[in-house]
């Protein structure tokens, strides 16, 4: 469930999209957190990940418990996304410990650029341990996507224990199962990407896959940043799942309940929900970054530049593995 897309040649600059697919409501609100916040990674454990953060950011949660998405002040973007196939092994108590719910908060933390992100997981061994979602009881079981004002991209897996990073500007698209080199190989079979069958149409992860990378690519370089958000949409609704009961037979397969959109280099960020008519957005140089502050995405009349509607809040407290 979910689906990002990264667009480097927009004429606007490095734009990111996603899709949020889930089978009821995460409560999702936005927040701001600034830096200089001391966190361990998982509670009650002998070697938890700890740390500073050196960056300020803008996040979308899960349950308040979690952040899903969102980019901090230097303008890099983090997207955690469903991989049924995750495993991050057993607890190795060696390994600095991280909960999944703290992943993309601690890269949004801790780096100002993609490179720096990839360059620390290469150098370092965390472990990223799961814990079950609080209202539907499922295992979280994530992978990572990672993009920057460059169009520096990386996606980050957890297989059989062990992490595997893509790590490229040529990697755009990101849905769910199969895993990530999986995806690519199945990519390779389409007309455009080497292959000879025809655009897919069905709402199944390598198939939004396929057509997100396949719209995309066609996207032309736009004049104006209203356009190339309107055009990004596009491609993000069509790989969106509609309304309507989960399919027991498709237990991976869920609605899209809300999309973000991300201008990198200009720090906007874009919310739409799939139960409201309105986008909101917010300028990341119009908002208090010095202070935690949230915006309850539950209220009414919400619509346009919300910048200016973030109240003081005690942190979130996340869920620990």
């Amino acid at each position: 469930m979910c689906t990002r897309a990264l667009w480097l040649n927009s004429g606007q600059g490095v734009i990111a999209g996603r899709n949020m697919d889930w089978a009821q409501s995460l409560d999702t609100n936005l927040w701001v957190i600034p830096a200089g916040i001391e966190r361990k990674g998982i509670d009650n454990d002998k070697n938890p990940l700890k740390w500073k953060s050196k960056y300020a950011s803008l996040v979308a949660t899960a349950y308040d418990l979690a952040t899903v998405d969102g980019i901090n002040a230097n303008g890099l973007a983090a997207h955690l996304l469903w991989l049924a196939e995750s495993d991050y092994g057993t607890r190795d108590p060696a390994m600095p410990g991280l909960s999944v719910s703290m992943w993309a908060q601690f890269y949004l933390d801790q780096f100002s650029s993609v490179e720096e992100c990839v360059n620390f997981s290469h150098a370092n061994q965390i472990q990223i341990c799961p814990q079950n979602d609080p209202v539907s009881g499922r295992w979280s079981t994530v992978h990572l996507a990672l993009s920057d004002a460059s169009g520096n991209s990386a996606v980050i897996e957890y297989i059989d224990g062990k992490a595997h990073i893509h790590h490229g500007r040529q990697y755009t698209v990101m849905t769910n199962s199969p895993p990530f080199d999986e995806q690519l190989k199945h990519l390779s079979q389409y007309q455009g990407f080497g292959g000879q069958l025809p655009l897919p149409g069905t709402t199944d992860a390598a198939d939004r896959f396929v057509r997100a990378s396949y719209y995309l690519s066609k996207l032309p370089p736009l004049d104006s940043p209203k356009i190339a958000y309107a055009a990004l949409l596009s491609v993000m609704r069509n790989a969106a799942q509609p309304f309507g009961t989960a399919d027991p037979a498709r237990p991976n397969i869920s609605m899209t309940i809300w999309r973000t959109l991300i201008d990198l280099q200009r720090r906007i960020y874009a919310f739409e929900s799939s139960f409201s008519p309105d986008i909101v957005w917010i300028h990341l140089d119009r908002v208090n970054l010095h202070q935690c502050q949230k915006l309850d995405l539950s209220q009414d009349s919400l619509v346009g530049d919300v910048s200016g509607r973030f109240v003081a809040a005690e942190p979130f407290q996340f869920l620990s593995a």
